[in-house]
């Protein structure tokens, strides 16, 4: 029997820039995080909070590529878009912007650091516009989506769809 990892991720504020810092520990390899992060038939299995419905428009997953997906939720739809700037074997740099604030891109890093027996850390930071902006996402509901999202992530890992 196959026991699936499951932890929160660690949500921090940097005190002297706007930053958010993001850390999780994966039962899987930093090849299949990766995927994860860049397949647009994986990502709206498992990203964001489960009360949401989200359908990719675009996922031109490849360093100079862009995305766009629509989040819809309650007869609300929310637009969200960038572009990947690096996707490497171990690292993913990409730009996010929620359409409702076009003029707050936010700048964000990801890196899976392998841990050796079959486990990963990510270790992700989103730089945003302001103190305001950063205080604003973490107010949104951001970390029961990260946790969320995760949550739905180890479940695809365990039963081998990633």
């Amino acid at each position: 029997m196959t026991t699936a990892h499951v932890t929160n991720a660690q949500i921090a504020a940097d005190p002297s820039v706007p930053v958010i810092h993001i850390t999780r520990d994966f039962a899987a390899t930093p090849a299949q995080l990766v995927r994860a992060h860049t397949d647009p038939e994986l990502i709206p299995l498992w990203m964001g909070p489960d009360s949401r419905t989200m359908e990719v428009d675009y996922w031109d997953a490849r360093s100079g590529g862009s995305w766009r997906y629509v989040d819809r939720t309650d007869g609300v739809e929310l637009g969200f878009h960038g572009c990947f700037h690096e996707i490497s074997d171990d690292r993913i740099v990409q730009t996010f912007t929620f359409e409702g604030m076009p003029e707050a891109v936010a700048l964000e890093t990801m890196t899976f650091e392998d841990l050796g027996g079959g486990m990963t850390r990510l270790h992700a930071t989103s730089l945003v516009d302001s103190f305001e902006g950063r205080d604003a996402w973490l107010a949104s509901g951001m970390g029961t989506g990260v946790n969320e999202g995760y949550a739905a992530l180890d479940r695809l890992l365990a039963d081998g769809q990633v």
